[in-house]
């Protein structure tokens, strides 16, 4: 899954329209990514480079990502170096997984200088460096000294030397010949390690890609490498190259099936067959953009408000665990009549008991056969005082009962909620998202209020969608906004939905007084389905009905209303 050269030169290639251009902004949005807003004469362009072991790349992205209130010192170095820098040239050496680009900025004391970035893309070796004209490093997002065991060093005030090279071939450039030689010597691997070992910059996908259309999707060893594989194998090699080149590439995507993200390439992948689906896109800084996007900013989000979901599983945690001891209590309370019917059978019995007895034995006259009962007693009690002892418990115990199932009942209902907000954490987008929720939770009391009262935040706009027949689906981002918009913004005769006994947003069709089809109803179900828990299954169903049959009764929740009248459809969620 790493970002091979060759897919580096394509967003090289990608990046060259940027030369001449100016920095405009520069943030670190995390600690292993910068984002640095460049504007040309034409266009202006987002650059992303990040440096996490797990997603190094470096691309133009569109993705909306929220910056830190104060920016990082790595950050603030970036800006006083590179300014309003203008970039002069974005190189790669061969196929080699490093970028480096050149800006043209200005010193403290007003000269003209050259600051290059080295954004070296190797996976958990990934990093992004600053040098100046000297090929001095100024500093590194990442410094590699003598305790992390590494023979490189980078450290500021060193001579920058890029990483260590093999003697590989280029694919793209290497002579037929070469690459025969190369391959038929190979010996004691799998053929696709072997090739990764014969040519720089290559990724296992595209070199099991390789192998599979050249042996026909079959196994193969580096000790069956005859010439005549040998020569399949180059005949592909040299397909991609001409693909590569003659600008038929296609930017490929995998995916599994439950919809994780796999792979990508630029060339179309089968080996997998139909245990993957593939997705195709225009430009590698797309492929990219939607391979890490979502992924990141989930990572993202959790890494800033992991104190936010600790707090909500072991709120969820703790309610459960109450809960479950007053179903067991519950349990033990439902037995109460038993005690109402040792109180009786004393009472009966009265005649024949004296105080000192532990015990005694009668006849049960509710049982349809008669059958003999022994009844343990309190022998420092009278009879009459053993007697109130069993209807005491008996009161008690329906009392109880009483009581428990309003607790279960308030218990189950606060399990609900406390999954809808960690659902609508999930799904949040912004810094603003999130307060909204903490502001949600300290009303509820789940959080401490603050000393200093604070300016509430304001929420974003529902989401907004449009159904291919032209009927407006709104969707809410978190619980005050599915009040609002089910409550106060919705007509009585728009449609609601709601993922079926999941926790979700609510989504509203506005009708403006007409029928919507079933292609409408279907399509909003997908969205409600896709901005839910279970967003990720292969069919969700989702209940629908007119807004004037749905009620919040008083006192209930955020988010919690109850509704009659309902259909219920099954769809596939929206991606």
């Amino acid at each position: 899954m790493a970002l091979d050269g060759a897919f580096l030169l394509a967003v090289k290639q990608e990046l060259e329209p940027l030369v001449g251009g100016r920095i405009d902004k520069i943030h670190q949005p995390s600690k292993e990514e910068i984002i640095i807003n460049m504007r040309t004469r034409t266009d202006n362009a987002k650059l992303l480079i990040s440096v996490s072991a797990g997603s190094a790349r470096i691309h133009i992205t569109n993705a909306r990502i929220e910056n830190p209130k104060v920016p990082p010192m790595f950050c603030m170095l970036l800006r006083k170096h590179l300014g309003c820098g203008r970039l002069l040239a974005v190189r790669q050496d061969g196929l080699e997984r490093i970028l480096y680009l050149d800006f043209e900025t200005v010193n403290e004391l007003g000269d003209v200088v050259i600051i290059t970035l080295a954004a070296e893309m190797m996976g958990r070796f990934s990093n992004l460096i600053i040098i100046n004209e000297n090929g001095k490093i100024i500093d590194s997002l990442k410094r590699i000294d003598a305790a992390t065991g590494c023979e490189r060093l980078v450290l500021p005030g060193m001579t920058y030397s890029p990483p260590p090279r093999d003697d590989r071939l280029n694919f793209l450039i290497a002579d037929e010949k070469d690459m025969a030689e190369r391959i038929s010597a190979q010996r004691g691997k799998s053929v696709d390690k072997s090739l990764i070992g014969v040519f720089e910059g290559l990724s296992p996908v595209l070199a099991r890609e390789w192998i599979f259309r050249a042996c026909e999707g079959r196994d193969i060893t580096c000790e069956e490498l005859d010439e005549a594989a040998v020569s399949a194998i180059i005949r592909e090699i040299k397909a991609t190259r001409d693909r590569f080149f003659g600008g038929k590439r296609v930017y490929t995507v995998l995916r599994e099936p439950d919809g994780s993200y796999k792979d990508f390439c630029f060339e179309d992948i089968r080996q997998y067959g139909s245990l993957m689906t593939n997705s195709y896109y225009e430009s590698a800084g797309e492929t990219l953009d939607r391979f890490y996007s979502e992924r990141d900013r989930t990572a993202r989000m959790k890494q800033r408000y992991q104190d936010l979901f600790r707090l909500l599983n072991n709120t969820y945690e703790r309610i459960l665990r109450r809960t479950e001891n007053q179903r067991q209590e519950l349990k033990i309370s439902e037995e109460r009549d038993i005690l109402k019917l040792k109180g009786d059978l004393i009472s009966a019995n009265m005649y024949a008991l004296e105080k000192g007895m532990t015990k005694f034995t009668c006849t049960n006259f509710y049982d349809e056969n008669g059958a003999d009962i022994t009844i343990e007693l309190d022998p420092r009690l009278t009879p009459s005082q053993n007697m109130q002892k069993y209807y005491s418990g008996y009161r008690k115990a329906d009392t109880a009962e009483k009581r428990l199932k309003e607790q279960i009942s308030q218990g189950e209902t606060e399990l609900k909620y406390i999954d809808s907000v960690s659902d609508a954490l999930s799904r949040a987008e912004t810094e603003e998202d999130v307060n909204v929720l903490r502001e949600e939770l300290t009303e509820q009391g789940y959080i401490r209020a603050p000393r200093t009262k604070q300016k509430l935040q304001k929420s974003a706009p529902p989401l907004e969608f449009t159904s291919p027949d032209g009927y407006k689906i709104l969707v809410g981002r978190n619980n005050r906004q599915n009040d609002q918009l089910t409550c106060k913004l919705a007509e009585k005769t728009d449609i609601w939905l709601h993922t079926k006994d999941i926790t979700g947003s609510h989504v509203i069709i506005r009708t403006e007084g007409t029928t919507p089809p079933d292609e409408t109803i279907l399509y909003a179900a997908s969205v409600a389905a896709a901005h839910s828990r279970a967003k990720d299954s292969a069919q969700v169903p989702v209940d629908y009905v007119p807004v004037k049959f749905v009620k919040k009764p008083g006192g209930a929740k955020p988010g919690m209303v109850i509704f009659t009248n309902n259909r219920t459809v099954y769809v596939k969620p929206l991606e």
